[in-house]
């Protein structure tokens, strides 16, 4: 069933119906513009009174509160497709944290202090899975999003419950970012284990019932996506998304995977999603810094490029056995926003993405090592560390930044990868960032600036900033006595 809306202007849009158990049948639309709307409803089984060719209408008034998500509109790419915007055209950086398990394992009052802590850490958006998958295989409740596998039989109560956590999500301002198809290797994960055409009704399902909510999908997590996968993911995504695209979408692939050119031409995909993983050795390291993240951003048609899964923290390495700590954290997430055009990167901790209710491993991911339950693990130093990392970008022209690896001498990425200097500046040479992972000197070629310029160094670890004054002229080297990693920029 589908209901089509008629607007003020004459055009019109078409939402998918879902079913909500026994002869509920349910419609969810978020209207564009004020005034009158009416409505039609379509039935695949046209001598069903009930459900086919009900009409009526609504009217839609100006929103006059102050909640930032329905204040600035839905989100879009920008102009230049470098980044995303509000509908009224403002500037949206993202922050997202990745909590695969909360929605499913939380209770409503833990799921709303953990909501209010990222608030309060500037995060903007957060990731999730939505049905059962192979870190868990049922609800808090013991309840299963569907059943069966040739045919699938949705269960309503799974996702009458889930309601109340992409409510939540947006009601405190953020973004619900949703994995529609976790699809990693596994007869427990949907979007590997259905056939074509039950992961298309699956996700279906789910955009009927959540695109109404201010929401970004992700149709797949995790999964393998190229060679002879990709023609299939391009039908399913064309299947679920045509005619209901207004929010934007992406693929999030295992790690080292670059899909975007795969995807980047596909009519629903909106921007590259790629996951620089949890490998801690100068091959994985230098795949973020010298990789196609680095040189594939020029691409066409432009998108934006997110690192969805970067180094999580307190997650134990591929190649060293240790976990994370928050300096390597920082790194990858600095990284991430200058090697290509900045549009917003995703925090991961370990305890807080399987939504451990006690120290342990998470189901089938013994290798992550143990987590700290999530209470603990929201407050581990590299989520505050997210906080500054948006107060720095929020605080300079950051959608202007394109990566400048030229400005950079002598290049200590080269014989140590661990630490590259990261380096973007504006077209117009009134703005310039280096990410310096290790401290101490850095080499500069400042010739092409605008000058004058001011100078200050930035502290990733607490937002301190120190001036260095005002330059004039160019000045090849900058040394900041420091043991850990540090910021230097040079603005208007």
């Amino acid at each position: 069933m589908e209901v089509k809306f008629t607007a003020p202007d004459g055009s019109e849009q078409s939402v998918f119906a879902f079913w909500d158990g026994g002869k509920t049948w349910r419609a969810r639309f978020s209207p564009d513009q004020v005034g009158e709307w009416r409505y039609r409803t379509i039935c695949s089984k046209d001598d069903n009174a009930g459900l086919h060719d009900r009409r009526g209408g609504m009217i839609c008034v100006p929103y006059s509160g102050d909640h930032p998500l329905y204040r600035r509109g839905e989100i879009r790419l920008s102009g230049n497709r470098r980044y995303f915007t509000h509908a009224d055209g403002a500037q949206f950086f993202m922050l997202a944290d990745t909590v695969w398990n909360g929605p499913l394992l939380a209770d409503e009052d833990s799921w709303n202090r953990f909501l209010a802590d990222r608030v309060e850490k500037g995060f903007n958006a957060i990731q999730f899975v939505t049905t059962q998958w192979r870190a868990a295989d049922v609800d808090a409740n013991g309840k299963v999003a569907f059943t069966g596998n040739i045919l699938i039989q949705i269960r309503p109560q799974f996702f009458q419950r889930l309601d109340r956590y992409f409510d939540a999500i947006n009601e405190h301002g953020m973004i619900a970012v949703p994995v529609l198809l976790w699809a990693v290797a596994g007869n427990d994960n949907p979007g590997y284990a259905l056939p074509e055409d039950q992961k298309i009704e699956l996700a279906r399902y789910l955009i009927a019932r959540y695109g109404a909510h201010q929401v970004i999908w992700i149709l797949a997590g995790d999964g393998k996506y190229l060679g002879k996968e990709t023609e299939s993911w391009k039908r399913i995504g064309r299947a679920v998304f045509n005619g209901n695209h207004r929010r934007l979408a992406t693929m999030h692939p295992s790690h080292y995977e670059w899909v975007g050119e795969a995807f980047r031409s596909e009519p629903w995909y909106s921007f590259v999603s790629y996951q620089s993983g949890h490998g801690d050795s100068e091959e994985r390291i230098r795949w973020l810094t010298e990789g196609p993240p680095r040189r594939e951003w020029t691409n066409d048609p432009p998108l934006p490029v997110i690192n969805q899964e970067p180094n999580y923290e307190d997650i134990v390495a591929y190649e060293s056995k240790t976990p994370f700590d928050a300096h390597a954290v920082r790194r990858a997430a600095y990284w991430s926003l200058l090697i290509a055009p900045p549009a917003g990167i995703t925090y991961g901790a370990h305890g807080v993405w399987g939504w451990h209710l006690k120290e342990g491993p998470v189901r089938k991911h013994d290798g992550a090592g143990i987590g700290k339950p999530w209470q603990e693990a929201m407050r581990l130093p590299g989520s505050m560390h997210m906080y500054y990392l948006k107060q720095f970008f929020e605080s300079i022209e950051w959608w202007s930044l394109r990566p400048a690896p030229e400005l950079i001498i002598n290049q200590p990425g080269k014989s140590d990868p661990a630490k590259f200097i990261a380096a973007a500046k504006s077209e117009s040479g009134n703005l310039c960032v280096f990410y310096i992972p290790t401290g101490g000197t850095v080499e500069v070629n400042t010739n092409d600036l605008n000058f004058p310029l001011n100078v200050e160094w930035f502290d990733p670890c607490n937002g301190e900033r120190i001036s260095l004054g005002t330059l004039t002229e160019p000045q090849p080297k900058f040394t900041q006595d420091t043991k850990t990693d540090c910021i230097l920029l040079f603005k208007k």
